[in-house]
């Protein structure tokens, strides 16, 4: 956990298989702890092609038993399919837009929110940008993206530094 704080949460992400994965880790989260889901990211990996949005959206069926069994992810049925199904809508995004990239941080002006919270108290769940991106994401198809996960993606994936001032991260990513 130290090191994924000290070295990635907040890092602005432009590749569209790295936002492609964080979106999928974030949605495997639902109700489970961050530090589960970092132990198991390598797993999501293999299980996942890498996050290959082209080679996730053509699993099928036997894949999906495949994945099932998988103890390396989270074996969540709905939460499975969701992956390959956002992965065809990332393609769809990427098809319209050009990236996953550019669509993501449109709703953040191209450019991190830098926000100054004094603790942890004062992050919120959700804000208004992540309910619009939410909003969108699931116009578009996905799936496990309310307005919670869409704010966790947005702050791992640096569209907002929510570091306290008093973290070193908070100026090293200003």
């Amino acid at each position: 956990m130290l090191a994924y704080h000290d070295e990635e949460w907040g890092v602005p992400s432009h590749d569209d298989r790295h936002l492609f994965e964080m979106l999928t880790l974030e949605g495997a989260q639902a109700g489970l702890s961050w530090s589960t889901i970092l132990r198991k990211r390598e797993g999501y990996r293999r299980a996942f092609a890498g996050f290959d949005p082209e080679r996730v959206a053509a699993f099928r069926s036997a894949d999906i038993e495949r994945l099932l069994g998988d103890p390396g992810i989270v074996r969540n049925r709905a939460k499975v399919e969701s992956t390959i199904s956002n992965a065809g809508a990332v393609l769809a995004v990427q098809e319209e837009l050009g990236s996953l990239d550019e669509y993501l941080w449109g709703f953040v002006g191209g450019e991190p929110i830098v926000n100054r919270r004094r603790s942890l108290d004062d992050l919120p769940a959700e804000t208004a940008e992540s309910r619009a991106l939410s909003k969108d994401l699931k116009r578009r198809g996905f799936r496990f993206v309310g307005p919670t996960i869409c704010y966790a993606l947005m702050q791992a994936v640096g569209m907002v530094n929510d570091h306290t001032v008093d973290c070193f991260r908070f100026e090293e990513l200003t």
